[in-house]
This record gives C-alpha cells, sequence and structure tokens, in this order.
C-alpha cells in the first residue's frame, strides 16, 4: 500500500474524487492539487456548492429528475408538450436528450433497468408511477428511450406490456443508437435523429 503524500484531509479529498466517473487516482490527485492551490476561487465556493445540493436536491416525485424542487423544473414547465412522455433509465440519460434538444417533452426516469442477474426487479423501478401517469389520462405518446442492451430491451418490452391496456402509441428510439450503446456516451447528432426516426414497437 502507498504511503500517504499529505495530511489525512488532502488523502480523503484524493479518495473521494477517485470515486467520480472519468476520475482515477492520478486525475484525482491532480484534481485536489489544482482545488487546493485555489482554495478561495474554487475549494470554498465548491464546497458550499456541494453542502447546497446535499441540502436542497430532491428526486421529483412526478417523473423522477432531480432538482431542487418538487415537481421538478421539467414537470412545472408549460412551455412542455405534457402529452409525450420520454421514459429513460437514468437522469444523465435525460440531460443527453436535453442537450441534443431533440424533444420538448415530459420525461420519466425508471431509475435502472430489470436485470434478474442483479436483483432488479419491477418493483425497484419507478414502472408503477409511470402507470399511474397513464391512466391519471393527459398522455398520447409514451417514447421508450432506453439503452439498446440486453437488459434496457427486456425492460421495454416489460414497459409494453404493462401499458397494453391503455388508449395512447407507443414508441421507441430508431436503430441510430447502436446496440450495446448508452445514450450518456452519444454525441447530440446522433440523438437527435434517433428521435426524430422513433418507431412504434
Amino acid at each position: 500500500m502507498a504511503k500517504p503524500i499529505a495530511g489525512p484531509e488532502i488523502e480523503r479529498l484524493i479518495q473521494l474524487l477517485a470515486k467520480l466517473p472519468g476520475l482515477g487516482p492520478r486525475s484525482a490527485r491532480r484534481a485536489t492539487l489544482h482545488l487546493v492551490k485555489r482554495k478561495d476561487q474554487l475549494l470554498a465556493p465548491l464546497a458550499e456548492a456541494m453542502d447546497r445540493a446535499r441540502a436542497n436536491v430532491l428526486v421529483c416525485s412526478n417523473c423522477g429528475n432531480i432538482d431542487t424542487r418538487d415537481p421538478c423544473t421539467i414537470c412545472s414547465d408549460a412551455t412542455r408538450d405534457q402529452s409525450t412522455v420520454v421514459v429513460v433509465e437514468d437522469v444523465s440519460d435525460l440531460w443527453a436528450l436535453e442537450r441534443a434538444k431533440a424533444l420538448n417533452a415530459a420525461y420519466h426516469v425508471l431509475g435502472g433497468v430489470l436485470s434478474p442477474l442483479e436483483g432488479v426487479g419491477p418493483e425497484d423501478l419507478t414502472i408503477r408511477r409511470l402507470v399511474e401517469r397513464v391512466a391519471e389520462g393527459g398522455i398520447s405518446e409514451v417514447i421508450v428511450a432506453v439503452n439498446a442492451t440486453v437488459e434496457g430491451q427486456t425492460t421495454a418490452h416489460y414497459l409494453i406490456d404493462q401499458l397494453a391496456g391503455f388508449d395512447l402509441k407507443i414508441t421507441r428510439l430508431a436503430h441510430g443508437v447502436p446496440v450495446g450503446g448508452e445514450l450518456d456516451y452519444l454525441d447530440e447528432g446522433t440523438l437527435s435523429a434517433a428521435m426524430r426516426a422513433r418507431t412504434a414497437f
């Protein structure tokens, strides 16, 4: 085991940053050094922003998005087409579609995908809330925008079965999304094209 190179507070910061996606131990050390060298300009405002986020971030009770209010900014936006709901696996997928400006619709975040091998069943996802939203009325189309993985497609077929009794159009993203691909890693052009060319299940 490597010996510590700094005090426990700095070592702890390195360890925590190394847990973030895209950062390993080396990148975390560089980021930590950058932050502590600029304590007043970066570290203090970052600590304050993180503390505020910890205290104020909520999960939207309607769609599952994260925000500092409930219902979230997207659910509260009167300019959105609330009759179209885009179903995504995770908030990162919602953010990817929003970056692409593909559609001005409402969303529903499942919180993952069905995965019997990992013990994730329908009760672990927000599928029941999606069915409730459709049953409440006002939704004419559900776009299933899950990742093109085996688990994603299994989840998509389960959703279709759950929504089969409702009078609504169910579509999915076009095959422009590569098999095995994840929405968060696709470029905005691919996401926009896939959204425009969505097809019926």
